[in-house]
């Protein structure tokens, strides 16, 4: 998984640049900063693609698949043995069994009417059951363990959306061989879009002019006379020298997915604040 320019933020970015205090207004753009490539895990022939570009998909939504048959049936086998009793169950009815003749044994054994060497041979027959008992639990939940795994590699060949967002574009097709790594081909690519993160520079004459809290209106070109409100996030407490600038951080919820990314806006900042310092 890959994400593009914007630091892998999980948000829209817009970014502001403030050209008049005075007016406190600003041209701004509306970019995805994180535009994420969906690669499989693990190497294998891609079986579905379920969605299309320009498709919504939720956190978790699945996306595609490979080919599992192979580890459909492992996982399956697993359970099986994580749930069956008939080991445990036979060890039981020995340990049954063999109280019962140990028991018999013993009292014949006290009434000098068997050897001791029979009331031996009984009671280690009733410990060797004891033992199988034993065995078989643990050999369950060993099974279980196995479920598990196999249940974990059989996951590793589905591949979900990591956010709430749109399918930019399907780069895989069913029938495709598909690898795992930085340089190999990935499946789908989507873009988060929501919240709405917007990056504000500010000039540094600006600083402790706004709060973190602070109402920040910002108008989109789309859709036409779109008005929305959103909030400081942060406030940088570091100043760029060389630019003589500061980064403030608002973000604006966007759960209809309005707002496209890839146009211009304009944002309107309230009044000075009295100089007042950010917290």
């Amino acid at each position: 998984m890959s994400a593009a320019a914007g630091g892998g933020r999980v948000a829209i970015q817009v970014l502001c640049l403030i050209f008049s205090i005075s007016s406190n207004a600003a041209d701004c753009l509306i970019e995805p900063p994180q535009i994420v490539d969906l690669a499989s895990p693990v190497t294998g022939m891609l079986d579905k693609v379920l969605v299309k570009r320009a498709d919504r998909v939720s956190k978790g939504q699945v996306l595609a698949t490979l080919e599992s048959h192979a580890e459909q049936a492992a996982s399956e086998l697993a359970r099986f043995k994580s749930v069956q009793v008939g080991p445990s169950q036979m060890a039981e009815s020995k340990i049954e069994f063999a109280k019962r003749k140990y028991t018999r044994r013993l009292a014949m054994s006290n009434e000098k009417l068997m050897a001791a060497q029979d009331r031996d041979d009984a009671e280690a027959e009733l410990r060797l059951a004891e033992s199988e008992l034993k065995v078989a639990y643990e050999n369950r939940q060993i099974a279980k363990l196995e479920h598990q795994q196999q249940s974990s590699l059989l996951n590793l060949r589905t591949i979900r959306s990591p956010f709430e967002g749109v399918v930019v574009d399907v780069l895989a097709y069913p029938g495709e061989v598909v690898e795992p790594g930085a340089n190999k081909k990935s499946v789908v690519k989507v873009a988060q879009l929501d919240p709405l993160k917007i990056q504000v520079v500010l000039p540094k004459d600006a600083f402790g002019t706004v709060l973190p809290g602070t109402s920040v209106e910002v108008l989109p070109e789309i859709p036409a006379n779109g008005r929305y409100t959103a909030k400081v996030k942060s406030v940088d407490r570091l100043i760029d020298a060389a630019s003589g600038t500061f980064v403030v951080l608002l973000e604006l919820p966007n759960p209809k997915l309005e707002i496209p990314a890839g146009v211009k806006c304009k944002a309107n900042f309230p009044k000075a604040q009295g100089g007042a310092q950010g917290k």
